[in-house]
């Protein structure tokens, strides 16, 4: 084989990848969080489930891509164990169409829907048109690349070292393990099927030894949806590990069927054309696997949990500082992809009100302790004080990253919202910490505030704990709810001002020490703060049009 034929073959399956990951992101920017509330909303009948998976994934002609997002909905807990399942089998079914499109030579008009996909990207200036034409241009570029593959494939026919190697494949059990690895290796089971066909059509592998790499395929897409588990909740890692059973049983049964029965000659007998064999033979073993077990899910799942089991350890009962939510969906080295930004929202949002939660607990904690002038409860503040750092931290180093691969102006819009949210989180953990903490010298000084300063301190605490817990309201992000934060805050303001000017008559009057004195007006300053915060979460919230 010469080297311009070689590099043939890598142009073209560049070529396919690239298409295939423009068709990915434009279907992101233009309907990644809509797919993503099909999917959460689809998916409580099992044969609804399957079928709207088996839609997306027809879609985006990418099966690792609905599974992924089905892994980040179940770390996220939007989606239950028994609800991914059908997502999944469905998703095993839709992954059959690039084999279709490929077998049905729509090859023939890439280049003209190639160029309608740039003629739009390049000369429209509506963004929805551009995603759009990004959709085109990426299906066009992929079948462009299959044929440039095609071509540069042929001359293999006749070199001796690759049809021994070829050879080898009409062995069962290396057939699959080299249609496994192949796709392990390059993430994607559509390409490496639109590879299978393209040899198969240029007679270099018999269909006979093809079905058994095409079994391998199947089982080898899982990688994409293992690497996005690295991290994850044990729910979510079992449903990767449903996704593996699947492929696992199904290529273990067609296996079996293909040995023993004539299925290989009936399927030559009735299509005509290697690359519509495969394409046939494809759907088949995912339609009658998902037929097979489509009454099985919910065993599917407790087999799953029997495999992965609950686990008493740090990582699990949080005696450690960790992320509930939040998954490393770029593990494996991708960064973004279908429906990547949209999990990492949900993700993103549901530790943001973690984070918060923690927030108001420590500003809770706080004002009691200055109350009861009780340092016990101190550790248990600067531990959550801690976490608070941790998380943000973290949110933000997501953030950072995320901000970088969002394509969708929506999205993007909240990504940043979500970083300025968790640095106000944070400053109003670090304002309860404050207030913990002059319980210490409250207690080691022996000072007491008077009854009045006391209940003005109570009232503090009733109207802060309001503000705080307003964030959480289901309204949130509502123009209309934003006014009543705003007001909250104005209140914290105006009821500042008022004990302050209190505070002075007690000092002229001489009810209350200079230490007493300092401390209050300290602790008004950190009143005032978190007020100042909570108006800023809540702006970015409305800015963003979401809640936490």
């Amino acid at each position: 084989m010469k080297l311009l034929e070689l590099l043939g073959v890598f142009g073209g399956l560049a070529l396919f990848l690239h298409g295939m990951q423009m068709m990915s992101s434009g279907l992101e920017a233009a309907a990644g969080g809509r797919m993503k509330a099909i999917l959460e909303k689809l998916t409580a009948n099992r044969f609804m489930g399957v079928l709207v998976g088996a839609l997306i994934t027809a879609a985006v002609q990418s099966s690792s891509a609905t599974t992924v997002m089905v892994v980040g909905f179940v770390n996220a807990g939007m989606m239950t164990l028994n609800q991914a399942v059908w997502l999944i089998m469905g998703a095993n079914v839709g992954t059959t169409v690039t084999g279709l499109l490929i077998a049905l030579d729509v090859g023939a008009l890439a280049p003209v829907v190639a160029f309608a996909g740039v003629f739009l990207m390049v000369f429209v200036k509506r963004a929805k048109l551009q995603h759009i034409g990004q959709i085109l241009a990426g299906l066009g570029i992929l079948f462009i690349g299959m044929d440039t593959m095609s071509a540069a494939m042929a001359p293999l026919r006749e070199f001796p070292a690759f049809i021994r190697l070829m050879s080898t494949l009409s062995n069962p059990l290396l057939g699959i393990l080299f249609g496994a690895a192949f796709t392990a290796l390059i993430q994607s089971s559509s390409a490496s099927v639109g590879i299978l066909q393209t040899l198969a059509a240029s007679g270099i592998v018999q269909f006979s030894g093809a079905v058994f790499v095409l079994f391998g395929q199947n089982i080898g897409t899982c990688i994409t949806a293992v690497l996005a588990a690295l991290g994850t909740s044990r729910n979510a890692k079992r449903t990767t590990c449903i996704h593996l059973l699947f492929n696992l049983i199904g290529t273990v049964v067609f296996t079996a069927a293909v040995l023993i029965f004539p299925i290989v000659p009936m399927i030559e007998a009735a299509i005509p054309g290697a690359k519509a064999e495969i394409a046939a033979m494809h759907v088949i073993f995912n339609l009658a696997t998902t037929v097979l077990l489509l009454p099985f899910g919910s065993a599917l799942a407790r087999l799953a949990c029997r495999l992965l089991p609950d686990r008493e350890d740090a990582q699990e009962t949080g005696s450690e500082m960790r992320l509930a939510y939040l998954t490393p969906v770029t593990a494996g080295g991708k960064d973004g992809g279908l429906g990547v930004s949209a999990i990492v929202v949900d993700q993103l949002r549901n530790e943001l009100h973690r984070m918060l939660e923690m927030a108001r607990q420590n500003v809770d904690t706080g004002f009691k302790a200055v109350l009861a002038r009780d340092t016990a409860p101190l550790e248990r503040v600067e531990q959550r004080e801690e976490y608070i750092d941790f998380l943000n931290r973290e949110i933000s180093r997501y953030v950072s990253r995320l901000i970088a691969i969002e394509t969708n102006e929506q999205g993007s819009r909240t990504v940043s919202s979500f970083f300025t949210i968790a640095g106000n989180i944070e400053r109003i953990g670090d304002h309860a910490d404050n207030l913990a903490g002059y319980t210490r010298l409250l207690s080691e000084k022996d000072i007491a505030f008077s009854q009045y300063a006391q209940e003005e301190v109570r009232q503090m605490r009733d109207i802060t704990i309001r503000a705080v817990s307003a964030l959480f309201s289901g309204e949130a992000g509502d123009e209309g709810w934003l006014a009543q934060v705003a007001q909250l805050e104005q209140r914290i303001d105006d009821m500042t001002a008022d004990f302050r000017r209190a505070q002075l008559v007690r000092m002229r009057e001489g009810s209350c020490s200079d230490e007493a004195c300092i401390l209050f007006s300290e602790l008004l300053t950190d009143f005032e703060r978190i007020g100042d915060h909570v108006l800023n979460i809540a702006q970015e919230l409305t800015r963003a049009g979401t809640t936490l």
